[in-house]
């Protein structure tokens, strides 16, 4: 063979190979292994006395009785990352993988808190959704229609894999490769990893086991690698759009810092007593009780028909107040609160609305005010912020609290009507039915608070 040959041949093959490394280097994030496989180094749990064994490269998480929730943590701190695991749980056990998770002696003696991606064997199958562990609750489930592809990502009985992308303000979930969660929200920055135990109250559920393996994770340039999500986003982030809710049509109602977009109710400007804004909230100062009678109720210049509404709503002990939707001011000035239909507002152990009504529990909250009680509902405490959502379509009326659909109606319906038959609305003609409407949130002389106000109108 020729020198000049054999040259050519060994630059051909060198740069063969610095291209195929620079090209596997390019295909994907340079991971890192926190669980080497062998033993729990790097590794330290918290909370419970659940065992963690090590057995043929995979972690097993055993259930043990008289034991609150177990976590195997990482040593190490985590930010912007991409995290990928392999899990396999017990038919009857709830778990979780935590992400940006703390445990710090200040806050409930170091129980550990934070981000949970939900494994969930059960019906419901919530599996890759978002919980806030021992704080806020549910911040993204699956409960509404478009998430049926997510719900049956999950295999039982079978090895199933997690990616999670945590970027920013930005999570992102799947579940065997099927989008899931798509979440932004600020709450924490950095944090542990750590994998889960449930406690147990039965001992029929003694010796249950949880198993992950194949764990990866990523920290470098991980913004490069972030992959586009078909699930629906939900934004916690506290009166702000993202560029993703505002190419959706989302709009804020409430700035953070001004009135806009408000006025009393049958008034042309904003109330010069009885609400104030500051530190990002618009909220309703305390006085009598009454309805109506300090500040007075306020509602959006604009009309409203097809429409989603998101808010966050945070009571003191005792209150009471509402939103309402489709406000005409069609009656006369009344002394009381503008008519609409109400998403109901309340301390339900507090105050005695509660328990009054033609109908049962409908005056509780979240309820449709003298009207249909909520169910299924899972309100935070009192002194919590709580999310609400209400969706009106073609008629069709949904209301959801933190997550969770509590009841929906049909406006006009004959069972609507007879429904308003029987309750205090009964002598407002056509209670409800207006083409369009005001968006209202109710002076009812008691401290109530309101953020991250947005609206969408729907076709």
């Amino acid at each position: 063979m020729r020198k000049s040959t054999i040259y050519f041949f060994v630059i051909s093959l060198f740069f063969g190979i610095v291209s195929c490394t620079n090209t596997a280097k390019n295909n994907g994030p340079d991971w890192q292994y926190p669980f080497n496989g062998t033993d729990l180094i790097g590794w330290v749990q918290k909370n419970g006395q659940a065992p963690y064994t090590v057995r043929d490269s995979v972690i097993i998480g055993t259930t043990m009785m008289g034991t609150p929730n177990s976590f195997l943590c990482t040593e190490q701190d985590y930010a912007d990352f991409i995290l990928e695991l392999d899990f396999m749980v017990d038919p009857s056990m709830n778990s979780g993988v935590q992400i940006r998770s703390k445990s710090i002696p200040e806050y409930q003696e170091g129980r550990v808190h934070g981000y949970q991606v939900e494994i969930d064997p059960s019906d419901r199958a919530f599996t890759g959704g978002i919980y806030d562990e021992a704080r806020r609750g549910w911040l993204y489930t699956l409960s509404d229609d478009e998430n049926a592809e997510a719900r049956a990502a999950f295999k039982n009985g079978e090895w199933n894999t997690f990616r999670v992308e945590a970027i920013g303000s930005s999570i992102k979930t799947w579940v065997n490769g099927i989008a899931v969660s798509n979440l932004y929200d600020d709450a924490d920055a950095t944090g542990f990893i750590a994998l889960q135990v449930h406690a147990i109250g039965d001992s029929a559920m003694l010796g249950k086991q949880i198993m992950w393996k194949n764990i990866r994770i990523a920290t470098t340039d991980v913004a490069k690698y972030a992959t586009p999500s078909a699930a629906k986003l939900k934004s916690y982030l506290v009166n702000t759009l993202t560029e993703q809710e505002t190419a959706e049509g989302w709009k804020l109602l409430f700035d953070g810092k001004t009135s806009t977009g408000w006025r009393k109710a049958y008034s042309e400007g904003f109330p010069e007593k009885g609400w104030e804004i500051s530190n990002g909230e618009l909220s309703v100062l305390p006085s009598t009780g009454a309805e109506s009678q300090n500040g007075g109720d306020i509602v959006t210049i604009d009309e409203y028909s097809n429409f989603e509404l998101l808010l966050q709503a945070k009571m003191t002990p005792g209150a009471n107040s509402g939103v309402k939707y489709f406000v005409t001011e069609l009656e006369a000035n009344n002394p009381g609160s503008a008519i609409g239909l109400e998403f109901q507002i309340l301390d339900d152990k507090l105050h005695p609305d509660a328990k009054m009504g033609n109908y049962e529990g409908s005056r509780t909250f979240a309820s449709l005010y003298d009207l249909i009680k909520a169910e299924n509902k899972r309100a935070n405490a009192i002194g919590e912020w709580n999310n609400i959502r209400i969706v009106s379509k073609n008629n069709h009326m949904e209301h959801w609290l933190n997550g969770f659909k509590v009841l929906e109606y049909e406006r006009g319906s004959d069972d609507f009507r007879k429904l308003v038959a029987g309750s205090k609305y009964k002598d407002f003609k056509a209670f409800g039915e207006a083409a369009q409407g005001h968006i209202l949130l109710q002076d009812h002389g008691n401290a109530v608070s309101f953020r991250s106000i947005k609206i969408r109108e729907i076709n």
